[in-house]
């Protein structure tokens, strides 16, 4: 499957399981050579890396993070045409792009230094002034945007959600709108709402199978190379709530989790680092 700014092959694929897992989170790279240096950057940190042959794309590097989330990178696939102006095709949602991955940490501190090393850059975070300013939640991206991946403290590592970005406001509401009589308002689980952290306007949805997908807009870019990382504090509700109802139990609590890959309860690290 394919957002409609998508220009390739795919940015989604669905694969028939006995249980709800994600296999991977994937990446694209510039170039063949980033792919072989890419290995040996994972080899050299004592993690798996092997080539994988994968439908529609490209030499495949399949390794994992230092948590054991496994990790796809890829540097080309089949091209496809752009549905961005096709118009009288918007169906849905009307994703026009995958935007970023969220995931459970149970140990934010490590994440966000294996992700730091490997190039991504800090936007956002949270502490906890209670726990010793414990780093509780980091935002990190490559492409420009607030985040391409998120880790937030919790049981894991887990998937929370993937996001597609739309337009605008009135595609979410639009959103709401088919979902309420299409038989599937029960699958809405938050929102419409803002979140202080990204200035993203949101909505979630768990779908059959319980994976969870934010569709969200109005965040903001980051490509100034002077832009110095906001920080949140914990005990301030703006950060996950600028407006809107708070966030069900289930919001904190359940997520997707990796094939063969064991949860961890939360970890408690006092002295916080974060490279600016």
């Amino acid at each position: 499957m394919r957002n409609l700014e998508c220009r390739t092959h795919h940015s989604l694929v669905l694969q028939r399981l006995g249980e709800p897992e994600c296999l991977a989170l994937a990446w694209k790279v510039a170039s063949e050579d980033d792919l072989d240096r890419a290995k040996r950057w994972f080899q050299g940190k004592d993690l798996p890396a092997t080539f994988v042959e994968r439908h529609g794309q490209g030499r495949t590097l399949r390794t994992c993070d230092t948590l054991g989330m496994p990790l796809e990178f890829y540097s080309s696939m089949a091209p496809a045409a752009c549905k961005l102006q096709q118009y009288d095709g918007y169906r849905g949602a009307r994703i026009q792009r995958l935007d970023h991955f969220n995931c459970f940490s149970p140990d934010v501190q490590k994440s966000y230094e294996f992700w730091s090393e490997l190039g991504f850059r800090l936007t956002e975070y949270t502490v906890s002034e209670e726990a010793n300013n414990t780093l509780w939640a980091v935002w990190l991206q490559r492409k420009g945007g607030v985040h391409d991946i998120a880790f937030t403290n919790g049981r894991g590592p887990r998937l929370h959600h993937f996001a597609g970005w739309v337009p605008s406001v009135s595609d979410l509401v639009h959103c709401c709108d088919l979902l309420s009589t299409t038989g599937y308002l029960g699958n809405i689980e938050r929102g419409l709402g803002r979140h202080g952290i990204g200035n993203a306007l949101f909505l979630y949805l768990l779908d059959p199978d319980g994976h969870r997908i934010e569709l969200f807009c109005s965040d903001y870019l980051t490509v100034d190379p002077d832009l110095v990382p906001k920080r949140w504090e914990f005990r301030d509700a703006r950060r996950q709530t600028l407006w809107g109802m708070p966030a069900p139990r289930s919001w904190f609590e359940h997520g997707t989790r990796f094939p063969n890959v064991g949860l961890t309860d939360p970890l408690i690290n006092p002295q916080p680092v974060l490279a600016h």
